[in-house]
């Protein structure tokens, strides 16, 4: 049988998927079969045509699971499926079939098996199935991740720890996320008394990192819908600053941070044609990740051939410069297989941040 660990969280984004991935990074120096699954599914794709959950097709690639990939993802909410479970078409047992035999199934094949939830503790709860009905049913005990600060982490445990106790199921530790570098001892300090008379250890995470937070060109590309176009070698740099550049073309320059995404206007002829030619230039190509031009007029014929000339990675949209800057500044990045610098770096940093020898007690039964 397995150690399991179910891997909840307080809401979306506070980093649960990137605790997963570290846990098992680390996991697979220890054991030798380790295993993942994700009972419900929010986010459909497809790996090798087989419908999963987008975080476990992101486990399977990046440990090689791929064998084990038509268990990982046993429910996946697609449109239209929470009606159909209202309405009496599916069986709420049905699910809860299908995802304990998939967890059975892992429990026996696998040494370390990380079960992860799905958003809060009541999400599924339409379905007959929240996280935490399914962490009691698996017998795996809770590591609940929440996100940066003190009071903000206090409230939202709580209030998620309150339904894991109404299942009957074991909460063992907290993983506090995102924490402020400057604050971290503070805010681990505070946190431990909030917690001492709870039977509850609280776990220190990842700091606050850019790099896993902001967004890389395909990213963008994909959630605005547009094609890049220049250079798509540069595809997976990530934007660490979105600008708009609507001052001066001289102040625009003057204002590039490294690794700036510039939102410029299709009549803004002069600022396209500089920032082509200074992406060409190394000591500017650090800093221009590339450009999103919006606006319904034509880019003119002639800086429309130095955009192209200059291989700069530019996306063409008639969507106005807020429309677009307001989506990709709401959106948050979720990782995918391809997102090699964060997955590396996300391995680089786990030993650092997460004591595994300490969880790896914890939830030992």
């Amino acid at each position: 049988m397995a150690k399991k660990i179910f891997v909840a969280a307080t809401g979306q984004n506070s980093g649960k998927t990137t605790t997963s991935l570290s846990l098992l990074h680390l996991a697979r120096q220890k054991y030798e079969r380790i295993g993942f699954i994700k009972p419900i599914g929010p986010k459909p794709t497809t790996l090798d045509g087989l419908l999963m959950d987008k975080d476990a097709c992101l486990v399977a690639q990046v440990f090689g699971l791929e064998r084990y990939k038509e268990l990982m993802s046993p429910v996946v909410l697609v449109q239209g499926m929470t009606k159909r479970v209202l309405d009496g078409e599916i069986s709420p047992l049905l699910l809860q079939e299908k995802i304990m035999h998939a967890i059975e199934v892992l429990d026996r094949e696998c040494e370390f098996l990380v079960i992860e939830g799905a958003g809060h503790s009541g999400v599924g709860s339409v379905l007959g199935m929240s996280n935490a009905k399914i962490a009691r049913l698996a017998k795996a005990p809770v590591l609940m991740v929440a996100g940066g600060g003190v009071g903000n982490v206090i409230d939202a445990v709580q209030m998620n720890m309150a339904l894991f106790r109404q299942e009957g199921a074991e909460i063992r530790a907290i993983v506090a996320n995102k924490i402020i570098p400057e604050k971290r001892e503070e805010t681990l300090h505070y946190l431990n008394i909030a917690f001492r008379d709870s039977g509850i250890a609280v776990l220190g995470g990842f700091n606050y990192q850019p790099v896993l937070a902001n967004p890389t060109l395909k990213r963008i590309s994909d959630v605005l819908q547009l094609p890049i176009q220049g250079n798509r070698e540069d595809e997976m740099r990530i934007a660490h600053h979105v600008q708009i550049g609507a001052a001066a073309t001289q102040r625009v320059v003057e204002m590039l941070q490294e690794a700036t995404l510039l939102l410029v206007t299709s009549s803004r002829d002069e600022m396209l044609v500089t920032l082509a030619n200074l992406y060409q230039m190394p000591e500017y190509r650090a800093k221009i990740v590339g450009l999103v031009i919006p606006g319904t007029a034509p880019v003119a014929k002639i800086t429309q051939q130095i955009l192209d000339r200059s291989g700069i990675p530019y996306m063409r949209t008639t969507r106005s410069t807020t429309d677009i800057f307001l989506t990709i500044t709401e959106d948050v990045s979720k990782l995918t297989a391809e997102d090699r610098e964060k997955i590396e770096l996300l391995h680089v940093l786990a030993p650092k941040r997460f004591d595994f020898a300490a969880v790896d007690a914890l939830f030992t039964n």
